[in-house]
Order: C-alpha cells, then structure tokens, then sequence
C-alpha cells in the first residue's frame, strides 16, 4: 500500500532510520515526516525508503474537487455512541504548516488535515469538518466573520452537539466577540489555536484542539475560548468569548480572562481529560436558547486609540464613518483639544464610544471635568468592556439595534458587568 498524509510510516536512507507520521508536502519530489520529538524531517523521495508501519485517520464523506477554498465538508466514521462536533477552520497557526520551499509556516491545512495531525482527537467525537477561509488571522474582516457565524448555523441546525472554531491567535479575540453578538447557540461553541506550529516540540495545538473537542461536548452553551491555562501542558482555560484577551506575543498561556476569571478549565495532565467550571459563575445551558443569527454588521467602525500629543488632525480620517470606538486613558478621558473633534463626529451621525486602555476597571466620565465635557459632547460610556469587543458591539449595534448608543450601556453577551471589583 502506498502510504498517505496522516499514515505512521517508518523512513529509511542510507544508514538513517526514522519514524513518525507523513505530513503533506510542498511539491511531489520529497517527504516530510514528523518525528517523535515534534520536529519535522524532509528528505528526496527517490533517496528513501518508506515502509507503512499503521494507516492513520480516514475520512468516510465526498473527498471533494480539489478546491482548497471555502464550504468544502467532510467527515470521518461514524459511532452512534458519540457525539457529533464541527470542526470549523479559518487557517491560523494550529491549522499550519511549514512551507518547506520559504521555510515559513504557512496556513495550508483544512479540516481533514487537522485530523491527521491530531491523532489524539479520534475517539472523542464524531467530527464533520469545514472550511470558511484559509487566512491568517490578521487578515480577518467583518465578511469573514459574517461567513463564519452563517457555518457555525449551519453546522448547529445539521445536529452538531457543538463548535470548535480552529483560528489564528493574533485576533481569536475579535473573532470570537463577533459571534457572540451575531449568534444565539443552544450548543458551546469553542474557539482554539495555537501558539507555536506544530513542527516545533513545544506545540500547544495537540493539547488545545483536544481539550477544545471536551468543552464542545460540555453543558456550557456560548461562546468560547480555549487555549493553554498555564506554560505546562496541565489545563486549558475556557475563557467567555467576549471578555477574553491576547496579552503575549508567543506564550502557550497568553490568553487571559480581563475583570473575572475564567469560566472553567479543561485538566489534561492528569490522563484523563475533565471538564469543569467555576464555582458561582453562571453561563448559558445546553439546550437553553433558540438557535438564531443576526449576521450584519456596519463595517463602517475604527477603534482609536489616544496618546499625549495626539494631534487632533489625526481624528480627521474618522469623517463619514458610522462608529468610532476610544481607547480613552483611565477613567475613559482625551486631551481637550480632541473633545471639539469627537463632538463634531457625533453631530455628523457617528456614534462615538469612550473605553479604557486600562486591562482591568471600566470608564466613568462624570469624575473629571474632561469626563463631563466629553458626556456633553455626545460621547457614549462602555462601561468595563475591553476596547476591541467594543468596537464588534458597536459594529452589531448600528446593524441591528434600535438605539445603537443604549445598546452599548447594556450587557449583551457577558461584555459588560454591573460593576468592577477584585477577584481571586
């Protein structure tokens, strides 16, 4: 038998022996093999000997055109005794590769390769896999997320007991807040990555992606994020998708929850991989809310943020726009040469929202004398919502709520909470 991505095969060339698992390769003159250790070995196809020691994971549906672009589907064999979970992939680094030709990690992989990568996921779930998008993750755009939010239905309404949504980390957080305005789920729907590509021994996507399957399969039906809780392999942390933020650059536990802590946990470490959350913290059920989407969104929004001697003519590329979202300092405030600008903005039509660039605690305008004349101005408070959620709520807001400056003063999604305090 030929061996084929994803089959355990044992490679051989001159005196060097190695096995692991064929990877996809760049072009058809060479083989990549994944060793035990997690790092990648290439070499020429007509130099190796290459024997089939285990077939890997199969896929069962229509293997398709051959078209890597979006809505392709797939899914492997089916146990009545399991159940069933989407796996959604947008690219990112859990969904990468190297490009052996550049030597860049490049997104490449869909669903089904995914598969293939993670063995650990067989067993676990029935899987259907689809693909929205291949992009890296700052390449990510309303239409993406409104795209989706429509798969993420789709995949809910064909009986999915849950989501895993596979995306880049450098904007998960943006990405996740939008689908948990745009969405009603009656199942969890699970967002995870990875911080370091699979070709490297300290990979966090083998344990992320399994512990993301888990929180599919729990009672909690919102939104999620699901990444490393700490920098061993121990636990995830399943933070809601609305008050989750990247707050490292490379770190496997670079998510944190902001204001709260995190819903619950997802334990690996221990051989059996456990659910469970958080004393007191209250989320939405299984089954407890109507499957609906309100997918618009006004693309029409910037999030600015204010430094000391901000000129004033930079807020002029803000003209036409219909929202426009503040990284204000502390208590939400600007220099009061911007406050005349701001004001202009609201009088043209624009909805104008103040946040703080601080990580914990929330605007209050009415402390200050630059807080009062920004309230004057028109200027509407978020509350403790993070900067980036507010600029997706508002997005949400001007499409579909009535009154978009009171929406944002209301907690729509687990954003926005009645008061700040110190956890622990």
């Amino acid at each position: 038998m030929t061996p084929s991505p994803g089959d355990r095969v044992r490679l051989t060339r001159a005196d060097v022996t190695n096995e692991g698992v064929l990877m996809p390769s760049s072009d058809e003159t060479h083989l990549v093999v994944k060793l035990d250790g997690g790092y990648n070995v290439g070499v020429d196809r007509s130099d190796a000997e290459v024997e089939l020691l285990e077939r890997g994971v199969r896929d069962v549906g229509d293997p398709g055109d051959g078209d890597d672009e979006a809505d392709e589907g797939s899914e492997i064999d089916f146990d009545d005794n399991l159940p069933t979970v989407a796996l959604v992939s947008t690219g990112g680094t859990i969904a990468s590769t190297v490009d052996y030709r550049t030597g860049a990690v490049t997104a490449q992989f869909d669903a089904e390769d995914v598969l293939r990568a993670v063995p650990e996921l067989a067993g676990r779930a029935n899987y259907r896999g689809r693909v929205v998008t291949n992009i890296l993750s700052e390449n990510m755009d309303p239409e993406v997320w409104r795209e989706l939010a429509e798969t993420v239905r789709e995949e809910i309404e064909a009986g999915a007991d849950g989501v895993v949504v596979m995306h880049g980390t450098d904007t998960m957080q943006f990405s996740a807040s939008a689908l948990s305005f745009v969405l009603d789920t009656p199942v969890p729907v699970v967002f995870t990555g990875s911080q370091r590509s699979a070709d490297r021994p300290s990979s966090d996507n083998v344990m992320n992606a399994v512990c993301a399957v888990e929180a599919a399969k729990s009672d909690c039906a919102e939104v999620m994020v699901c990444m490393h809780g700490s920098p061993s392999d121990d636990y995830c942390a399943l933070h809601r998708g609305t008050r989750v933020r990247k707050n490292h650059t490379s770190r496997r536990d670079a998510f944190e929850t902001v204001g709260a802590a995190p819903l619950g946990r997802v334990d690996y470490g221990t051989g059996e991989v456990t659910v469970s959350f958080a004393d007191g913290k209250e989320y939405a059920e299984r089954g407890g809310t109507e499957l609906a989407l309100a997918a618009e969104l006004d693309p029409e929004v910037e999030l600015v943020k204010f430094t000391p001697g901000m000129d004033p003519a930079a807020l002029d590329y803000l003209s036409g726009k219909d929202g426009v979202v503040v990284e204000g300092t502390g208590l939400g405030h600007v220099h009061t040469d911007l406050i005349p600008r701001l004001s202009e903005l609201v009088d043209d039509g624009a909805t104008v929202v103040m946040t703080s660039q601080c990580i914990e605690g929330r605007v209050c305008d009415r402390v200050y004398d630059t807080g009062r004349d920004l309230l004057d101005a028109g200027v509407v408070e978020a509350g403790d919502t993070l900067p980036g959620t507010a600029k997706v709520k508002l997005m949400w807001a001007l499409a579909n709520a009535e009154e978009p400056a009171d929406a944002m003063g209301r907690n729509l999604a687990g954003e926005l909470t009645d008061e700040s305090a110190p956890w622990t």
